[in-house]
């Protein structure tokens, strides 16, 4: 696997203070080389030189490096380090909403990571929508946007469908969606809808992704897809009990990552895990620390490349290593 190399940056690249002060860390604290700088970026040499010139000129190299984003950036670099991502995106939290800070900073990195040609499958959370106002609209040429997951029929915080449609309209791309239930009611209701309505071109999609974008849900009260109506309490209660921690796409997973034996694993109109893991590019956008052991059981199922998260997960994570 690679890193994801952007196709423009929001701002000048030397106005860009968040990568210049990345780009400042790990030349100057963790002694990496111009190149290994260019690599871990995704940005060519020659703008590494630049903005760690910069860099110095501005200030943010003295002594130390600025405070002001040291401290997302050691967590960012230890965390690549730990989970053997290709790069880890932390965003400091400033009035305790994880789901905004991870939100925008999803937003801005898609902004860049989009280009031409691409299948983008996406998943549905808060977290993902809360990317929405930090998208650049763009237009692509070829781009295609898969939803990963079936829709709710009752739509109260939102439904898992939106973000697919959001996302593709900002970046004029045809958008594919699974109009059907998230979870229905057997496996044989779930196999028709494959075969007899049309799904099965994009789960053919799917299974040849460059991008995946999925956000990770924790087992508990705060479950998105309890919020959501998409299960009851009582069958919360059945996945706690059969060592559930996380909801990815609504498939429900042990600390180990595997699924746990339940039948809503069975009947969740979801794209399958390990199309997931084959994608060219897996990028888990989720926070806050009560979401930890959720993200790890994640990572160890379908993968990551690229994890967006807050302060809070991040150190938590970190913990959970030692």
């Amino acid at each position: 696997m690679a890193k994801l190399k952007r196709n423009s940056l929001p701002t000048p690249v030397a106005e860009d203070a968040s990568l210049r002060i990345r780009a400042a860390w790990l030349y100057y604290n963790q002694g990496l080389t111009q190149k290994e700088v260019s690599d871990r970026l995704g940005v060519s040499r020659g703008t590494v030189i630049r903005i760690l010139a910069e860099a110095v000129e501005r200030g943010d190299v003295q002594i130390r490096i600025n405070e002001a984003e040291a401290a997302c950036v050691d967590l960012a670099v230890r965390l690549e380090a730990a989970l053997g991502l290709d790069e880890a995106i932390v965003a400091p939290v400033a009035d305790g909403d994880a789901t905004k800070a991870v939100g925008l900073a999803l937003g801005q990195f898609l902004s860049d990571a989009v280009v031409g040609g691409m299948t983008i499958g996406v998943g549905w959370g808060r977290t993902l929508m809360a990317s929405i106002p930090a998208l650049r609209p763009a237009r692509h040429e070829n781009v295609r946007v898969v939803s990963l997951l079936g829709g709710i029929v009752e739509a109260r915080t939102g439904n898992p469908l939106e973000f697919s449609w959001r996302l593709a309209s900002q970046v004029g791309a045809d958008c594919y969606l699974m109009v059907a239930p998230a979870i229905v009611d057997s496996t044989t209701t779930k196999r028709r809808l494959i075969e007899k309505c049309g799904l099965d071109r994009l789960f053919e999609m799917a299974a040849a992704l460059d991008l995946a974008v999925v956000s990770v849900g924790d087992i508990g009260l705060r479950s998105t897809s309890l919020a959501a109506g998409m299960i009851a309490p009582e069958e919360l209660k059945e996945l706690v009990t059969l060592g559930a921690v996380a909801d990815v796409l609504s498939n429900f997973l042990d600390k180990d990552g595997q699924s746990v034996p339940h039948s809503l694993n069975r009947r969740v109109m979801s794209v399958d895990l390990e199309a997931i893991r084959r994608a060219g590019h897996v990028l888990i956008a989720t926070g806050g620390a009560h979401r930890a052991g959720a993200i790890r059981a994640a990572i160890r199922r379908i993968g990551c490349n690229t994890l967006i998260t807050d302060e809070s997960a991040a150190r938590a994570l970190l913990a959970m290593r030692s």
